[in-house]
């Protein structure tokens, strides 16, 4: 185990069935991601600081909402530094995650991280997701777009089905009012607030917005 692991952040306490396993992984995940991220600018130096809460938890948050079923192939859509996709990936092992995003210095820092930690359920692929020939059971992203182009850009990737506790579907993670973004699909999505999970003050205006794919 890493000579971190005594001074690591306490995801038991978030996670309780995290295993020691996954908590080493994260650990380094952040190691890894910090050393690209002084070299290349993915996140703010403030956003280091708070790097568990604000980068790893937020993604995580979303194993509190769902559970991806063994076998399942999860979209993770501008993915940027890797969020949500890399730490659902360290908690789902036997899910498939493809993390996309159109950006190529992000997407090389992505391919290096997932390759040093050597997750091999996680596919990294570079371009406009209209473009690439997929098929999904689950569409996940965080603050990328509004849900109209989100939704635009995936519905012919996502397949009806049932791959996890929920039915496959778009589940996104967004923040603050959404009743003008929402528009058309308000009535259809279900919002989940993340401070119903935890406590700490940067989850309170932060949301899981999900809509199912058979509903459209």
């Amino acid at each position: 185990m890493s000579e971190n692991m005594g001074l690591s952040f306490a995801y038991q306490n978030y996670l309780p069935k995290i295993t020691p396993g996954q908590v080493e992984l994260l650990v380094r995940f952040k190691e890894i991601f910090l050393d690209w991220n002084s070299r290349i600018n993915l996140i703010s130096r403030k956003d280091t600081e708070l790097f568990e809460v604000k980068h790893v938890l937020h993604s995580l948050s979303i194993s509190r909402f769902i559970r991806f079923n063994p076998g399942a192939r999860v979209l993770d859509l501008g993915t940027g530094g890797g969020f949500p996709g890399i730490p659902l990936a360290i908690l789902f092992p036997e899910v498939k995650f493809i993390l996309v995003d159109s950006i190529e210095k992000k997407m090389k820092v992505v391919a290096d991280i997932v390759e040093q930690l050597q997750l091999k359920n996680v596919a990294v692929k570079r371009g406009r997701v209209e473009e690439m020939d997929l098929e999904v059971d689950y569409v996940l992203s965080r603050a990328v777009a509004p849900m109209n182009d989100l939704i635009h850009w995936t519905k012919d990737k996502l397949i009806e089905g049932q791959v996890g506790s929920l039915p496959n579907g778009w589940v996104i993670l967004k923040g603050g009012d959404l009743s003008e973004e929402l528009g058309f699909y308000r009535k259809m999505v279900e919002i989940q607030k993340i401070s119903d999970y935890w406590e700490d003050e940067f989850f309170e205006t932060k949301l899981i917005v999900y809509l199912a794919r058979q509903i459209l």
